[in-house]
């Protein structure tokens, strides 16, 4: 009980609104959380597309490169771009999916998976 009143002491006497306390707890209490349970992740490039997971290949992380027939031009996309642009496809989709091919064409392009940046337990 003293502990609590001396923490609403300090707190008013700080000079910090009711909203920035709250915030400055709730950062407290998450920090000391993520410190007991000890898990670290860490960012990884994935280039081969059998070793993506599933529901990251058309996520906004994946990158693909796009060849354009008429202009001669290449641009990147990401995963969200590239499943677009497979339209009606289901039968490229399921192949991409299931790590088959890397490659597939549209009517002006053709659209090859690059890399997707995964976050991994480490």
């Amino acid at each position: 009980m003293k502990n609590n009143k001396k923490m609403i002491e300090d707190a008013l006497l700080s000079g910090k609104s009711l909203d920035e306390i709250i915030k400055l707890k709730l950062r407290e209490e998450m920090q000391s959380a993520f410190k007991k349970v000890g898990v670290k992740f860490e960012k990884r490039r994935i280039y081969d597309i059998k070793s993506v997971p599933q529901h990251e290949l058309f996520g906004k992380k994946s990158v693909f490169k796009k060849y354009n027939k008429t202009n001669n031009t290449i641009s990147y996309i990401n995963g969200i771009q590239a499943e677009s642009m497979l339209g009606m496809d289901n039968i490229s989709r399921d192949k991409l999916i299931k790590g088959e091919i890397d490659l597939f064409s549209t009517d002006n392009a053709f659209i090859k998976f690059e890399y997707a940046d995964i976050i991994v337990r480490s």
